[in-house]
């Protein structure tokens, strides 16, 4: 399976997937695939680097090729609430993006 297909199912499903990310084994919960300057990028929470949560749970961006050895895990991940998929870096450039949880108060 390709990367970008990959990163699709993993989104579509709501499950992390692991990769080498410089030099390093990092699981991350893939939250939209879009396009900046005709490359393939991904907006992501770090779940882990190297065994280790990270320090604060927030959305980082990783060029597509620059995740080797890509695989997608079984635990489902929720959507880091302080995403934004309507952004103005997004408009015209999703591919797919999670769907956020409505707001259930009235």
């Amino acid at each position: 399976m390709s990367s970008p297909a990959i990163i699709l199912e993993a989104i579509a499903r709501l499950r992390c997937v692991t990769a080498q990310y410089n030099r390093g084994l990092v699981i991350l919960a893939p939250h939209i695939l879009y396009t900046r300057h005709g490359e393939l990028h991904i907006d992501a929470t770090t779940i882990s680097r190297d065994g280790n949560p990270p320090r604060e749970t927030k959305i980082g961006t990783f060029k597509l090729d620059g995740l080797g050895e890509l695989t997608l895990t079984e635990p489902p991940f929720t959507p880091f609430p302080l995403f934004e998929p309507e952004a103005e870096k997004y408009v015209g450039e999703t591919l797919l993006a999670v769907e956020m949880p409505q707001d259930q108060s009235v």
